[in-house]
């Protein structure tokens, strides 16, 4: 397989999200920072680019591709996906997160200080996926699902939105992954990669597993709005703009 360096990351695990381990192994953002190309992500993070093609060159050649190809879904359809997928694990886990923090702060935190920072970040990150998640199901998705009805009915609809243009809540949304995305990664380094300590109990354990699998997950979201649901909706904006 021919891999380009100047493809970006993000289109590497847009066409095969396999592509994700190898970025993750070496800590490359493939979601908020999915536009760099893959030359630069290597001088960026000092990785040797020869070996970066030739590690995502023995992954990409595997014959099974993992998970189904979101390019080809119908964008309502993948945005279904992201609410009922991750939207709704941030629900579920944000309260069960939070409690094992509180416990860990109070039992660990005299000789952790750093929890209580890892417990303000995430905090403030629930608060404002919350809002960012409502923004998305009340506002942006409901307006490319039309986009949708309108290509598939073929119909000559005018399309009309309050925010003019898709791009103007895509950039803001695009914003927000921004900083949440930089949250984590000071989550990531205030708790060394999630490392519990050698005095930690098993509910410290418990607390940075699923510190890091949220982590995980929201790097798919970010992912799959970012670099496959997102330019596809300025897409079909543009071309039912004519």
């Amino acid at each position: 397989m021919e891999i380009s360096r100047e493809k970006s990351v993000g289109s590497f695990v847009a066409e095969n999200y396999r592509a994700a381990k190898v970025f993750q192994k070496y800590g490359i953002d493939f979601c908020c920072r999915g536009g760099v190309s893959l030359a630069e992500a290597s001088e960026q993070y000092n990785i040797n680019l020869t070996k970066l093609i030739e590690e995502l060159q023995a992954t990409l050649n595997k014959d099974v591709i993992e998970g189904p190809d979101f390019r080809t879904w119908q964008l309502d359809k993948l945005s279904d996906y992201i609410v009922e997928t991750h939207h709704n694990y941030i629900e579920r886990t944000v309260p069960v997160i939070q409690q094992y923090l509180n416990k860990i702060v109070d039992v660990h935190g005299k000789n952790h200080p750093e929890l209580n920072s890892i417990k303000e970040l995430f905090i403030t990150a629930a608060t404002n996926l919350a809002s960012h998640t409502k923004k998305e199901e009340m506002m942006l998705f409901p307006y490319i699902a039309k986009l949708v009805q309108i290509k598939n009915s073929q119909s000559n609809e005018k399309i009309d939105s309050g925010f003019w243009s898709v791009q103007n809540p895509v950039k803001v949304m695009m914003s927000e992954h921004d900083v949440e995305g930089e949250r984590f990664r000071k989550i990531a380094e205030l708790s060394n990669n999630y490392e519990t300590p050698a005095d930690g109990c098993r509910t410290y354990q418990v607390t940075f597993a699923l510190l890091e699998e949220f982590e995980m997950d929201l790097h798919k979201h970010i992912h799959l709005e970012n670099n496959i649901l997102f330019p596809a909706a300025i897409s079909l904006e543009n071309e039912l703009k004519g």
